[in-house]
Parts: C-alpha cells; structure tokens; sequence
C-alpha cells in the first residue's frame, strides 16, 4: 500500500505502535521478497570519512536501534545506514507513553532513553540481515553508568562493533539520558574522545583497519560551546560531526498538543536551528572535518539547503514518518 495511504491508518495509533507495526509490515514484505533489493538509489556518489558512498542520503540513528530491520530499510535506496543508539547492556528505556507526534508543525517529541537490546543482539542481528551496504553504528552509555565512568560503556561498545561498522558515532548529545550532554563541555568531550581514539588506534593495528569515529552534537549549543567542540574534535582526531540530534526547545511548537512533554524534538521545528549549526561548523572547522547534517529534512530542498550550508550527506528520520520511503528518492535526486 502506498504510503499516503497508509499514513492516516497508522496515525490513528499512538506513535510507538504505529512504529512497532510500521516495522512488522516492512520486515513481512522484505521476507516475502515484496521490496526491491536492499541496493542504494543511483545517484551522486561521495567521498566522507575515507569512505565511498553510493548517494549521500542516509537513515538517521534511532528508528532501528537494534538492527533488526536493515534489510526493509535499504529497501528504500539510502546510500548509507545508522542504526542504534546501542550501550553495552540491554535497557528498556524511559516508561511509556515516549513518543509523540505533532502533525500541525511535522514534528515529533520522543523520550525513549536508548531503549536497546544491548550491543550484542546488535551485532547478532546484523550478522542475519542481507545488507552490505554502508552501515554506521551509533552507540552510548547506559542509564545507569555515572557520568564519569561514561568512556567505560564508549570504550566497550567501540570494541564490541569496531569490525562490523563502516564507521562508529559517539552520541553524546541525546536529551533523555541524565547528564549526556554534560559530555560535550569542552574537557569533558576532549577527555571521552582522546580515549576513544586512542582505543581505536589499537583495534586499528590490531584489525588492520582504521574505521572512522564521528560525533553527533546537539542543536542547543551557544557559539562558545560550538568554538570548543569545532577545536575539540579536530584535536583528537574524529572523522565527522554529525549535526544535529533533538532539540529541548520549544517555541516553535508553543501551544500545541503534546508540545510540553519532557524528550527531544524532532521535525519541522528543528530545521533552521540545525541549518545554522551546520553553517557555523563549517566556517569553523574551514574543510578540516566533514558535516554529516540531520535535522527538519522533509523534501529534496532541505537535503539540498544542509548540503549548501556545508554539510557532506544528511540524514533523515522524522521526515520518513511525514513523508515516507519517496522522501529519500526525492532528496537522492535534489542531490544528484
């Protein structure tokens, strides 16, 4: 069923268990052979993080946080896929209700709180699917870790996943874990990275392949925390900059249902919030280190508007909900 028509059905259901069924759906019709091949959509190839991507339109970190459904999301044609956030143990999260749409601004509200598997189901998950393409694993801490022993979950989830990603992001900027983003102060960042790094150097001599190390940054930074950041992660060597996750604001979402639960903001509202910080990192960081831009991307034109601002791919994720599959299509070609 195409999904124009299938959206208003799965809208009736509170937003989680129109994902859960959304995924049940998908995965049938992957099994069932209904899909096309799990194969990017032709399109403009690109140079990121020494890696050579079929187009430059990827799936966010977020709606597979386990893996488990790669094979039916590739069937969409991305040129690349990010899947958790994973952490060392399994966790079942913030209680629900956690997710919540807001169709009057193309906006979505979410508190899970690295609801996972653990990194092993991960793993074994993406051992099952068929897809070979590019595959990034997006990965952080526990709940219950204390935040000065956060680099201890980093470090084992980096060594756990190092052989099975094209490429590993450090998330520390999701606003439903307590003090995360505590982790992007400038000693606290430099600290967490300089470890991750130096762990990586060594599964890089002893796998014989260095995989790229990206950071995703929240939209709510000040221009002095972004300066500290742009210095921190070329200083210790990261590959990308991922920008942007949620946002905690909410003036542009004011008044509507559901506009003042707790969690992270996603859509349409975060759109130019996130434009902006890809433009200010792009002046800062002066070609160093690549931008991998999220956020608000609901047509081929915003794809377009993160790549002008200086970002080498974008991401998408709310946009799928509003949008479905043809958005990636659109934005592959706004692209190419």
């Amino acid at each position: 069923m195409p999904y124009p028509l299938l959206r208003p059905l799965l809208f009736r259901l509170d937003g989680e268990t129109a994902h859960d069924l959304t995924f049940r759906l998908l995965d049938l019709a992957s099994g069932l052979r209904l899909t096309r091949a799990p194969e990017a959509l032709p399109g403009r190839r690109v140079q990121c993080m020494g890696i050579d991507f079929p187009n430059p339109v990827g799936l966010a970190a977020g709606l597979d946080k386990n893996a488990a459904h790669v094979d039916g999301l590739a069937s969409f044609g991305f040129g690349f896929l990010e899947v958790g956030t994973i952490t060392p143990r399994p966790q079942p999260g913030n209680p629900r209700p956690r997710l919540f749409r807001i169709p009057e601004a193309n906006a979505i509200i979410n508190r899970m709180g690295f609801n996972n598997d653990g990194v092993d189901a991960l793993l074994a998950n993406v051992a099952r699917a068929r897809y070979r393409g590019i595959l990034g694993i997006n990965i952080g801490k526990n709940f219950d870790t204390p935040i000065e022993n956060a680099a201890d979950d980093y470090l084992a989830c980096l060594r756990k996943v190092y052989t099975h990603a094209h490429y590993v992001t450090v998330n520390i900027s999701s606003p439903n874990t307590k003090n995360l983003r505590a982790l992007q102060e400038s000693d606290a960042l430099a600290a967490l990275l300089r470890a991750l790094d130096t762990e990586r150097t060594a599964l890089a001599a002893q796998h014989g392949r260095r995989v790229p190390l990206a950071v995703k940054i929240a939209p709510d930074l000040d221009e002095s925390q972004l300066d500290a950041i742009a210095d921190v992660l070329v200083a210790e060597n990261m590959d990308a900059v991922i920008a942007t996750n949620t946002t905690i604001a909410r003036d542009a979402v004011a008044g509507l249902r559901h506009a003042d639960e707790p969690g992270g903001l996603s859509g349409a509202p975060v759109r130019e919030r996130s434009t902006a910080v890809v433009r200010g990192l792009a002046k800062r960081l002066g070609g160093r280190l690549p931008i991998i831009a999220a956020g608000g991307i609901l047509s081929g034109n915003h794809a377009r508007e993160k790549i002008d601002a200086g970002a080498t791919l974008v991401q998408v994720y709310s946009g799928l909900i509003y949008r479905g599959p043809g958005l990636v299509r659109e934005a592959v070609a706004a692209l190419s």
